[in-house]
C-alpha cells in the first residue's frame, strides 16, 4: 500500500484457540492461516459496498461503472492489474443491470479461486504495484472503509455479502484518500485521473494531423484513424494531452484544449469550446463552453452555453442556451447535498458545478447555480433557477413542482434511446421504476446509498 500504509489495527487470535508456532521464529506468523508457498498472484473482485454517497451517479450503476476520467474505475483497476478479473460484486437490486454489461460474472466467485484480492470499485487511482497477503487488508482512515482484502474463498464471500471482515484478518491503515465517497471527489481527482488515462492509452495507427489541423503545446495529441476532424480544428495541448476516439466527429473550428478525451461516435459541434480537464463519454453531441466536465455517455448538449466543473448521467438533454455556475460571487468553499432532504457538506473546493443524473432533461435558457444536484429522470422547465438539489423524477415548471409520471417518463426513455439505436432492457426498466417508485413514497430505496451502509466491523465465529 506503499508509505501511507500504518500499524496494524486488529490483534492476533487468542493463543488458546490452535496450537500457534513459535512466535520467535515468525512473529507475524497467523497459526489459522498459514501462507500458501508458490501460489500465484489471487484474481481480483472489484466491489461495491454501496457506501459511497455519490448521490445520482450511482442510482443505474454499480460504483466502479461511474465514469471518472477517460475510464471508469473498474476499467482503470483493470488496467493496473491486466488479465486479473475474476468478477464483480454489487449490491443485488443492480445485480441484473450490471450482469448485462459485464465482462466477468457478477457476484458469483470463482469456484476455482482459494485465495481472491478484493478491490474497492471507488479506489480512484489503484496500485498496480499493491501486494498483500492473504487475511490481510487495507482501510482507508478517513472514511474506516475498506480498499482491498486479500481473502481466502469463505471470508471473501462473508465480507462481500455483509461488508464484515473475520476478527482475525490484519487490517492497516491508509492514512490519504484515496476512496471516492461523494461526487465532488471525483472532480478533484480529476488532475490525475484524465491525463494518467489519456497517457496509459495509446493507438496502433493513429491518424496523423492534416494541414488544416492547428496543433499547439508539445504534449501527444492521438486521433483514431477513424474520426473524422473538419478544418480549422485547433488541438491545444500545451497543458496536456488529447484522444479522440473511433468515429468520434469534430466540426469546423472547434477548439480541444488537453487534457482532454473525445469518446467513441461522439461529436463535438461547430465552434465548441473544450476546455482543460474534459471527458467526453461515447455517443455525446457537445457545443458551446465546456470545461472540467465528465460526460457518462449518450448525452446532448448540442447548443450554446457554459458547463464547467461537472458530471453527466447517460441519456441526458440539456436544451439551448442552459448554462451552470461553477463559482461562487463569494469566491467561497462550495457546500452541496447529495440528496434533496439530506445534510449539506463542505466540498473543499472553489469550483464545482453540477451533478445531472441520468435522463434529466432541462429546457431552454435553463441556469443551474453553483453545486447544484439534478436527481436522475427530473425534468427543468422553470424561468427561475431549480434548487440547489432537485429530487428524482422532478417535473418543475413555472407552476410549480410534481412527480413525473412513471409511464410518460418510460415512453420518453424508450423514445430517446430510440434516437441512439438502443432499447431499453426489462432489468433496466424494472430499477427505473423501482428508483420511481421509492423516489413517490411507496417503497423504501432499491439499494444502499446516502447512509454509511455496509458496516466493515470484525465477527468471530
Amino acid at each position: 500500500a506503499g508509505s501511507d500504509a500504518g500499524t496494524d489495527a486488529a490483534a492476533d487470535p487468542d493463543a488458546d484457540a490452535g496450537t500457534a508456532p513459535d512466535p520467535d521464529a515468525n512473529p507475524d506468523a497467523d497459526p489459522y492461516n498459514p501462507p500458501m508457498p508458490h501460489a500465484p498472484a489471487p484474481r481480483t473482485i472489484i466491489f461495491d459496498d454501496g457506501r459511497g454517497q455519490l448521490g445520482p451517479m450511482t442510482d443505474l450503476r454499480a460504483a466502479f461503472e461511474v465514469r471518472t476520467g477517460m475510464f471508469t474505475t473498474a476499467e482503470r483497476i483493470q488496467a493496473a492489474r491486466p488479465k486479473m478479473l475474476a468478477g464483480y460484486w454489487v449490491p443485488t437490486p443492480l445485480r441484473a443491470v450490471v450482469a448485462e454489461r459485464a465482462n466477468a460474472p457478477v457476484n458469483e466467485l470463482p469456484a476455482s479461486e482459494e485465495v481472491v484480492l478484493c478491490l474497492n470499485g471507488r479506489w480512484a487511482m489503484p496500485d498496480g504495484t499493491l501486494q498483500l497477503e492473504a487475511n490481510h487488508a487495507i482501510q482507508e482512515e478517513a472514511t474506516g472503509h475498506i480498499v482491498a482484502a486479500c481473502l481466502r474463498r469463505a471470508d471473501a464471500a462473508y465480507f462481500l455479502e455483509t461488508g464484515q471482515l473475520h476478527e482475525r484478518a490484519r487490517i492497516k491503515t491508509l492514512h490519504k484518500r484515496v476512496l471516492y465517497k461523494y461526487p465532488w471527489d471525483v472532480l478533484a481527482f480529476m488532475k490525475e485521473t484524465v491525463p494518467h488515462d489519456i497517457l496509459s492509452e495509446r493507438l496502433v495507427d493513429a491518424r496523423v494531423a492534416s494541414p488544416d489541423m492547428t496543433v499547439v503545446g508539445r504534449h501527444p495529441v492521438e486521433l483514431h484513424r477513424t474520426a473524422s476532424v473538419g478544418p480549422h480544428v485547433v488541438f491545444d495541448a500545451s497543458q496536456g494531452p488529447i484522444f479522440v476516439h473511433e468515429d468520434a466527429q469534430l466540426r469546423p473550428g472547434c477548439v480541444i484544449c488537453g487534457p482532454a478525451s473525445i469518446g467513441r461516435g461522439s461529436t463535438v459541434v461547430d465552434r465548441a469550446l473544450i476546455k482543460a480537464y474534459t471527458v467526453i463519454g461515447p455517443v455525446c453531441k457537445v457545443g458551446g463552453e465546456v470545461g472540467g466536465t465528465i460526460f457518462q455517455g449518450y448525452a446532448n448538449k448540442g447548443h450554446e452555453g457554459h458547463l464547467g466543473d461537472s458530471w453527466v448521467g447517460e441519456w441526458v438533454n440539456l436544451g439551448a442556451g442552459t448554462t451552470n455556475s461553477n463559482l461562487l460571487n463569494t469566491y467561497g468553499e462550495v457546500s452541496m447535498r447529495t440528496e434533496s432532504d439530506g445534510p449539506r457538506h463542505r466540498t473543499g473546493l472553489v469550483f464545482v458545478g453540477a451533478v445531472i443524473g441520468d435522463h434529466v432533461k432541462t429546457a431552454i435558457g435553463t441556469r443551474i447555480m453553483t453545486g447544484t444536484v439534478l436527481g436522475t429522470g427530473s425534468m427543468i422547465a422553470s424561468t427561475a433557477p431549480p434548487p440547489a438539489s432537485v429530487r428524482r423524477f422532478a417535473w418543475r415548471t413555472d407552476e410549480g413542482e410534481r412527480l413525473y409520471r412513471v409511464e410518460k417518463f418510460r415512453d420518453a426513455m424508450r423514445t430517446m434511446m430510440s434516437r441512439r439505436d438502443r432499447t431499453p432492457t426489462p432489468a433496466q426498466i424494472e430499477l427505473m421504476e423501482s428508483l420511481h417508485a421509492s423516489s413517490s413514497g411507496a417503497t423504501s430505496p432499491p439499494h444502499p446509498r446516502g447512509a454509511e451502509g455496509l458496516p466493515t466491523s470484525v465477527r468471530a465465529d
